[in-house]
Formats: structure tokens, sequence, C-alpha cells
């Protein structure tokens, strides 16, 4: 299928940020937002975004740090995500805007959103369910999988997260506690769990065991398998 790409500038609260957005060649179609890792939009997302569009959705890779802001470090990562992980009504706020942002692109129909994520990515768009936004759907790949404090009483989103089970930084407490907070919530989830997998293993790049983060070639495959079967499902 051909596609066509383009990023674009949009502001959020006077400050510029820059997103990416890949389509099909019949648009609008359903369109599917793409929230970054804890470094900022990257190729990587961008990349996620282009097989979004061949799959037939419109794929949008977001921005939360700002225009050409990207970490380069453990350190530098940690700290642009600081204020969002702290802060969880200020992260779901920004969030609410970019599922705005996203909905008034001409190549997106506004009546079928979903949103995935990875890592920090696949906290947000956890986040964006637990809001109570009216999306489709959303699928945290690797995500960082602590309560928010704020969780509606009725989640609409149905839920699909996709989790290594030895992730260091989402250890099985965190996921019985995600299991038991979305159930409260009277949210449709599901949750696989991926036997001797890390964190971060759908990211080629990543292969420092030390910290946790390994890419796994099965469990990225099965996960994006399970994303596919689970967009078709809430896109039906």
């Amino acid at each position: 299928m051909s596609i066509t790409t383009r990023t674009f500038d949009y502001e959020i609260e006077g400050k510029t940020y820059e997103g990416f957005l890949a389509a099909p060649s019949e648009t609008p179609a359903p369109v599917v937002l793409v929230s970054h890792a804890w470094a900022g939009r990257s190729d990587f997302e961008n990349g996620k975004a282009k097989v979004l569009a061949e799959l037939g959705y419109t794929g949008i890779a977001i921005d939360l740090f700002g225009k050409g802001v990207l970490g380069t470090s453990k350190e530098e990562n940690q700290e642009l995500i600081e204020p969002f992980v702290s802060d969880r009504a200020y992260l779901q706020k920004h969030l609410t805007a970019n599922i705005d942002m996203v909905k008034d692109q001409p190549e997106a129909d506004a009546s079928k959103v979903a949103a995935i994520g990875f890592c920090f990515g696949g906290l947000c768009v956890l986040d964006i369910a637990r809001t109570g936004a009216d999306v489709a759907g959303v699928v945290s790949f690797h995500g960082l999988l602590g309560a928010s404090g704020n969780t509606v009483d009725k989640i609409k989103a149905k839920i699909l997260a996709l989790h290594g089970w030895d992730d260091p930084m989402a250890p099985p407490s965190d996921v019985v506690a995600l299991g038991e907070e979305l159930t409260k919530a009277n949210a449709d989830w599901q949750l696989h769990g991926y036997g001797g997998v890390m964190h971060a293993f759908t990211n080629p790049a990543a292969n420092d065991p030390d910290f946790g983060t390994v890419y796994d070639t099965s469990a990225d495959r099965r996960s994006w398998e399970a994303m596919k079967n689970f967009l078709s499902e809430i896109f039906a």
C-alpha cells in the first residue's frame, strides 16, 4: 500500500511541538496515536506510524517534550519524563490535548481513535484510558504500569497491555495491581505476559541486560500481531 508522510507543528498552551503523520492512500482513516518512549519522538515511533499506515490506519507520532527535544542519555531521558511521572494530572492534561490534535488532522477519522505507546509511552496510553477518554482502545508495549491515583470509575477504552514478565521496571506485583485497578474501573482489558522477556523488548537497539532493557525477536513479533488483532476488533 502506498502511504504519504508529513511532519507538522502544533501548539499546546503556547509551546510548539512537532508531530509525524503517516497515512494510507484512502483517507480519512481510523487514527492511531503513537506515544513515544522516554527519549522523545524518534525514528522508532515514526517507523511505527509508517507501518500503521501500511495497515490502513493513519498513524500519528506525538511529541510531549517540545519540538526538537530529544534525550541522549539515561540521565537526560529521566529528566525529560520527570515532570510527567511526578504529576500525572499534568501528563493527562497534555495527553488529552494531543488526542484533540490527532482528531483534528484531515487524514484522521475522528470517530475511530486508538493509541499505542512504548515504555513511558505505554504509561501514557494507559493514562489516556484512565482519564475516561472517548477512544476505542489503547495498547501499551512494555509500559510502566503504576496507577495515576485518579482513574475514572468507568474506563471507556478497551485496553491491551503487552508485557515482559521479567521487566524490572514493572515487576509482577505491578501487573497484578494493574489488573485490580482496571477491574475496579469496569474496563474491558487484557494482558499478554511474555516469559523470560525484559523491558523495551520491541526496540532492536535495546541491549543492556544490567539495566533491564533487552530486545526480544519473538516478543516483538507476537506483541505486534496481538496489536493488529486488537485494532481490527475495536475498529470493526
